[in-house]
């Protein structure tokens, strides 16, 4: 099992990208736009570089769900690979079935 500090660590900029999320899209859409002056665009990615840095959502993690395992993550399921192969023998997980040839 992870740190609980870890796992509360990822849930916590779960909350922060989620806040800055609108503010975000519309500072990079500024900075984007070829219609607005060197000025301006300087401005947001100023107003952008200000922002927390948790706010961007690639600072976050994925990590099982279960245990807060981040290596040997399964994204469709959401479980780390030990627990997802756990799961897939007590039949919680619909369609998946243990290779046999």
């Amino acid at each position: 099992m992870a740190k609980r500090s870890m796992i509360e660590r990822e849930k916590r900029r779960t909350e922060v990208v989620a806040r800055y999320a609108t503010r975000r899209k519309a500072l990079k859409d500024a900075i984007r736009d070829p219609a607005l002056d060197d000025e301006a665009r300087f401005a947001a990615v100023d107003a952008l570089a200000k922002l927390p840095r948790d706010s961007s959502p690639v600072r976050q993690h994925n990590r099982c769900r279960r245990t807060g395992r981040t290596h040997g993550y399964y994204r469709k399921f959401g479980l780390g690979r030990s627990k997802l192969r756990e799961a897939a023998m007590f039949g919680e997980i619909p369609g998946l079935v243990k290779a046999s040839w």
